[in-house]
């Protein structure tokens, strides 16, 4: 079940039709991306995490700038790839066998989409909770519902 989103109209005079769908396109995507049940040993491991995040790039079909990675003591790790397209960035829990993930990328070429599906069977999630939403140049608010964002059980 995805998040139900709406866009908030301003309360300014409503501009031409395409002004108004220029201002309302998406100039990106931004998924959050919930992994459990992730083995610790993989959620710990620094090298692997790193190139996954390569790797998810690449299924993004993104272009890597840069990469930055912490390994916290006792365990968990912080890493993020920068895109030419935006970023993806993944903090671990170990102990609790949980990552948080964003895959934010802008351009039609992208699919970031695909690089969370990787993602969830790189770290072998038992669970997992995906939110798409589309990043807009609108001045009205994005409004997320959270009880719409489900928590699946993987199918691999």
């Amino acid at each position: 079940m995805s998040a139900l989103l709406e866009i908030q109209k301003p309360l300014a005079l409503e501009p031409k039709k395409l002004e108004r769908e220029r201002s309302l396109a998406a100039v990106g995507t931004h998924c959050l991306l919930e992994l459990y049940d992730c083995p610790a040993q993989l959620l710990n491991d620094r090298s692997f995490i790193k190139e996954a995040l390569r790797e998810a790039a690449r299924k993004a079909k993104s272009t890597l700038l840069s990469e930055v990675s912490h390994q916290f003591v006792p365990q968990g790790v912080t890493a993020l790839v920068l895109l030419g397209e935006s970023h993806i960035s993944i903090h671990t829990w170990p102990e609790n066998g949980y990552a948080a993930i964003d895959v934010f990328t802008c351009g039609e070429h992208t699919e970031p989409e695909t690089a969370c599906q990787y993602l969830a069977r790189q770290f072998q999630a038992k669970k997992q909770a995906l939110l798409t939403l589309p990043r807009r140049r609108a001045t009205g608010a994005v409004v997320v519902k959270m009880e719409d964002w489900a928590i699946v059980e993987s199918s691999e």
